[in-house]
């Protein structure tokens, strides 16, 4: 029987051996298997954290048997002929789920909620700094934000989570674009993130270009000066 439910839970004692590019064995103790709907499986005990004790990777089959003492006997293959014999003395538990699409991990702190916050703040930036438009348009691509100063000049503000030596060229390469612009003209730079390499503040420096460190806890009021200790 070749297994085909979306995604497998047993908790088992098991004995497990692998063979293949080296042999593994795994003694007759209890641990939780996984069976997930790209086809890898896993056997993991109830320390080492996340990592499992031992695995196979998708694409791979599972067929359901019995040994020669009438247990039964899973047999995982991999596409390389790899195998997973694990043989399961006695179940404790067996579920099947179906988790449906999984719409991935959304990291907190990427540049598009950097860009929205700042320009709702951009006197975090520079003080008397306004914003005129997010995504500035030019004809090698938007500019994050170009806001202008106290003084009423453009100041265009290109954002990152981490400041790199390529952020600073890219930003370069827009101010020097803007410059020619004699409605804009003149057009000088932040290059704002939330860390910025050493490397990358030397070259933004050397060419005329502000740097600025951006607390995204402070932004999203997170974090209240008033309420540390240091």
């Amino acid at each position: 029987m070749r297994y085909v439910l979306p995604v497998r839970l047993v908790v088992a004692t098991c004995q497990v051996d692998y063979a293949g590019r080296l042999t593994a064995h795994l003694p007759m103790a209890t641990r939780v298997m996984m069976l997930k709907a790209d086809g890898s499986v896993l056997v993991h005990s109830d320390g080492g954290s996340y990592k499992p004790l031992n695995w196979m990777s998708p694409p791979c089959t599972l067929s359901e048997g019995k040994s020669d003492d009438g247990r039964v006997e899973w047999t995982v293959t991999s596409k390389t002929g790899d195998t997973l014999r694990i043989l399961i003395d006695e179940i404790h538990h067996e579920s099947s789920h179906e988790l449906g699409i999984d719409p991935g991990l959304q990291k907190d702190g990427v540049e598009k909620h950097l860009q929205e916050l700042l320009a709702e703040h951009p006197a975090t930036l520079g003080e008397g700094l306004t914003l005129v438009r997010r995504e500035y348009p030019t004809a090698i691509g938007p500019v994050d934000l170009m806001c202008r100063d106290a003084d009423g000049k453009s100041v265009a503000v290109e954002i990152k989570r981490r400041g790199e030596i390529d952020g600073v060229e890219q930003l370069t390469r827009y101010l020097e674009l803007l410059n020619r612009d004699p409605l804009l003209a003149p057009v000088r730079g932040i290059f704002a993130a939330q860390a910025i390499k050493p490397q990358a503040r030397v070259l933004a420096e050397d060419r005329g270009i502000t740097c600025a460190i951006v607390d995204y806890d402070a932004l999203r009021g997170l974090d209240d000066p008033t309420e540390r200790l240091f």
